[in-house]
């Protein structure tokens, strides 16, 4: 286990914006590729977005494109979601999973209860 801990979510204004974080306290991430998720009450966990390896591989959830921005900082150890104007769709807890995955981050955020190590999420919380 790599020890995801997820950090930055947060109450905010529609329209507002969070960054939330995830780090490893077990590993480094370099290698591994990352998807944020999340799953709001009664709502089946969905794909946010997966990054690659290289910071230039991602993809996005059409929910979020335009949105959310995820990028990398492997000197940090830590891979985050950047999500601006937040909606009231957007509430959830949100988590972040890594794998070795070999594929399309597409094909990564669609299978997502195959990836092996997971974060304990944060909660986003969208309200005026």
């Amino acid at each position: 286990q790599l020890g995801l801990v997820e950090s930055g979510g947060g109450l905010v204004q529609p329209g507002g914006s969070l960054r939330l974080s995830c780090t490893a306290s077990a590993s480094s991430l370099e290698n591994y590729h990352i998807g944020w998720f999340r799953q709001a009450p009664g709502k089946e966990r969905e794909a946010v977005s997966c990054i690659g390896v290289s910071d230039s591989t991602t993809y996005y959830a059409d929910s979020v494109k335009g949105r959310f921005t995820t990028s990398r900082d492997n000197a940090k150890n830590t891979v985050y979601l950047q999500m601006d104007s937040l909606e009231f769709e957007d509430p959830a807890v949100y988590y972040c999973a890594a794998d070795l995955w070999v594929g399309s981050l597409q094909a990564m955020c669609a299978k997502s209860v195959a990836l092996r190590s997971w974060g304990r999420g944060t909660q986003v919380t969208v309200s005026s």
